[in-house]
């Protein structure tokens, strides 16, 4: 039995509700997918709720943005308490910080002549906590650019003209929220890591902060790559996981759900480095 690890939905920057993602998933024959929304735990209890009425597991869980040595690092956490205080407080300071960068990026869209205003993004992102996706997709309304690519690559792609950084916390925070609600931090997707070459030593790092796992399984992650990474988690003692980062079928054809997918048995392994640390 297969399952997919790494899911969004539109309560972050997916397309589809959990119900949607829960019925496809069970439709495709997976017998089971964690929810990994960016910065959210809002998606969980819908998800759950969906997975009773198709009769699908949910794993409960989220994708934390940080930052090491100037790059992104995304820190998935499986297992999570969706109601635990100490991870919502944080997550409400992050959801503040996103709409504070939104208004800046507008505004230096508006700047530089683009027709976009905050209201439609908001209206784009729905439920969803905003993202520079919802943004990308007011500026393809626009007609200024063409595709959602072309506004990451020439306007809000890091170091482009309406780019703004958002606060980041460290790895090592962001492993420390998701142990303090009794969840297991894996590593999200190495490979798109921008620089490789101190991986081991950022995995050094985040195991001395308490990670647990390393996405070894990946859409980016070709089949000698991600061999790679599954003989890096053996040695270092790291689960090997693995899932899609399904957005929608809007985004990322290359991301289709269930297109990556590991064997129930990481979910077990999961489950075990849970207990051992209760």
């Amino acid at each position: 039995m297969e399952v997919d690890l790494h899911v969004h939905t539109n309560y972050s920057d997916g397309t589809e509700s959990p119900d949607e993602v829960t019925a496809k998933a069970k439709a495709m024959g997976l017998g089971a997918i964690a929810i990994t929304d960016h910065d959210t735990l809002e998606g969980i209890e819908p998800a759950i709720t969906a997975g009773r009425q198709h009769n699908l597991e949910i794993i409960p869980g989220i994708e934390l943005g940080s930052q090491y040595q100037g790059q992104d690092v995304h820190i998935l956490g499986y297992l999570v308490d969706a109601q635990h205080r100490e991870l919502l407080a944080r997550l409400s300071s992050i959801r503040s910080d996103r709409e504070l960068r939104m208004e800046n990026m507008v505004k230096k869209l508006q700047d530089l002549g683009f027709p976009v205003n905050l209201d439609r993004v908001r209206a784009i992102a729905g439920i969803g906590s905003l993202g520079r996706p919802h943004l990308a997709a007011a500026m393809v309304e626009t007609g200024r650019v063409k595709t959602m690519s072309e506004a990451f690559e020439l306007y809000i792609g890091h170091g482009r003209p309406a780019y703004v950084p958002r606060a980041r916390l460290t790895p090592a925070e962001a492993i420390h929220l998701i142990r303090a609600c009794g969840g297991v931090a894996v590593l999200a997707h190495p490979g798109l890591l921008s620089d490789q070459a101190p991986l081991e030593e950022l995995i050094d790092e985040l195991i001395k902060a308490g990670i647990a796992g390393l996405e070894a399984h990946h859409p980016a992650h070709d089949r000698e790559l991600a061999g790679y990474y599954e003989r890096l988690a053996r040695r270092k003692g790291l689960i090997a996981t693995g899932g899609s980062d399904y957005h929608g079928p809007e985004r990322y054809a290359e991301s289709r759900l269930g297109l990556v997918a590991v064997p129930y048995g990481v979910i077990e392994a999961l489950k075990a480095k849970r207990a051992c640390a209760s």
